[in-house]
């Protein structure tokens, strides 16, 4: 599926990815390949992106809120404080704060 992130200022991320967790209000939740379509509200959290390889990937100044997970390198992060994400057709679109 596909990912794009984005924040006011800038694209952070827009990539092919394996999954992504998002903070929903209600509680942590993963979108995988597939996954049925949803629009959320998210809260203050780590949004948590599985990656097939972080080849492809580029961590300049722009991506550097980006972190790679220390225990896992498939696994990049990104902490928001709020945000809404949209899941259809295997793209998942998160508008982050």
């Amino acid at each position: 599926m596909f990912l794009e992130i984005v924040t006011p200022e800038a694209i952070l991320f827009s990539s092919e990815v394996d999954s992504v967790t998002v903070p929903g209000v209600e509680g942590e939740f993963q979108m995988l390949n597939n996954h049925a379509p949803i629009v959320s509200v998210l809260e203050k959290g780590t949004i948590k992106v599985h990656v097939h390889s972080q080849d492809h990937l580029s961590f300049d100044d722009l991506h550097g809120k980006i972190e790679k997970l220390p225990a896992d390198d498939k696994v990049l992060t990104l902490k928001v404080n709020s945000g809404t994400v949209e899941m259809k057709d295997n793209k998942v679109i998160i508008l982050a704060d």
